[in-house]
């Protein structure tokens, strides 16, 4: 009896100990937020992340009163600030606008990550995807992707195509259009989307994906020509230019998206409140202006972006694989 009243006594201790651990946590959620929110974006000033996050920081402000400021944090592609938010308090204070690259891509092709990308994270909502856009220069003959397929096969080796550097959507877009049709095109990486389409615009380079909001303006000015998104369903800001799956390549899907993420550990209810916030910060009127530059949105659950992740990760992985491309 002296020995079931002793362990009664301790679980009863371990318990009131459990306790008091989680009693401010539980606290820190109702009271949430009581101080200003950081949202971390891994990309400079003026780019679509960017943009993203200023409208997530304004559109909570205006609907809550809560002061959330946006923190450009940039270099190894976003390895730094997402290894930073990784290493946040998980109190709701320090979120991230992570993207394709730091949470599906970075770890395939990095020899020496300093955070796991889904271990280290707890997902809020799917923002935005900005599909790519295959483009060509108007010097190339082909005004169709089956047109282009078949030049490429008639003349092996000579087309070219840029990319924003190694491991982005660019350079894996480009690979995957590889394997998907057994076409042989030359890669030329750059260090930024700008520089690669300006060598496109210039004929230096052939081709290249490149995401709709940047490559929009170049295409309704003829500066290139599109010939295929790289999504499910048309673009808003491209009604004209088909689909892959349209042009009979499904496989080859993909582009720039964008994601909140907390560090893990955040408590749900926290992260249940800037899942909501962060919907309502896109309404129909903020939404319509976006889908005009060419994104589309999913905010959804943050079930539904762990899911997104995982698919993301598994589409790039293979595509890396299949390519031979190794970590460095």
């Amino acid at each position: 009896m002296k020995t079931r009243f002793r362990a009664l006594r301790v679980a009863l201790a371990l318990a009131a100990g459990a306790l008091l651990v989680a009693a401010p946590r539980a606290a820190d959620a109702q009271d949430y937020p009581k101080q200003v929110i950081k949202l971390v974006v891994p990309t400079p000033p003026g780019g679509m992340a960017d943009l993203l996050g200023r409208v997530i920081a304004q559109k909570i402000q205006e609907n809550t009163k809560a002061t959330v400021i946006v923190e450009n944090k940039t270099g190894a592609a976003g390895l730094i600030a997402a290894d930073m938010v990784a290493k946040s308090q998980p109190d709701g204070y320090t979120i991230f606008l992570g993207y394709h690259s730091t949470q599906s891509i970075l770890h395939l092709i990095t020899a020496k990550m300093t955070y796991d990308p889904e271990k280290d994270f707890v997902p809020i909502t799917y923002v935005a995807i900005a599909p790519n856009v295959l483009i060509v220069n108007p010097n190339v003959p082909a005004k169709t992707l089956a047109e282009l397929i078949a030049y490429a096969k008639a003349n092996p080796g000579k087309l070219t195509y840029a990319s924003q550097g190694k491991g982005t959507t660019g350079h894996l877009g480009g690979e995957m259009l590889k394997q998907a049709t057994g076409i042989d095109i030359t890669h030329v990486p750059y260090r930024g989307g700008a520089p690669a389409l300006k060598d496109v615009i210039a004929g230096q380079v052939d081709m290249m994906f490149d995401i709709v909001p940047l490559a929009r303006e170049h295409v309704k000015a003829g500066r290139v020509r599109a010939l295929v998104v790289t999504s499910a369903q048309r673009v808003a800001a491209l009604p004209d230019v088909p689909t892959t799956t349209e042009a009979g390549v499904p496989e080859v899907q993909g582009g720039a998206w964008w994601g909140l993420f907390a560090p893990a550990g955040t408590p749900k209810p926290i992260v249940a409140w800037l899942n909501a916030e962060t919907r309502k910060a896109f309404d129909s009127t903020v939404r319509k202006n976006l889908e005009e530059q060419g994104l589309q949105f999913s905010l959804g659950t943050p079930e539904q972006l762990a899911d997104h992740v995982k698919k993301e990760t598994t589409r790039w992985g293979t595509v890396i694989q299949k390519a031979g491309i190794k970590p460095e």
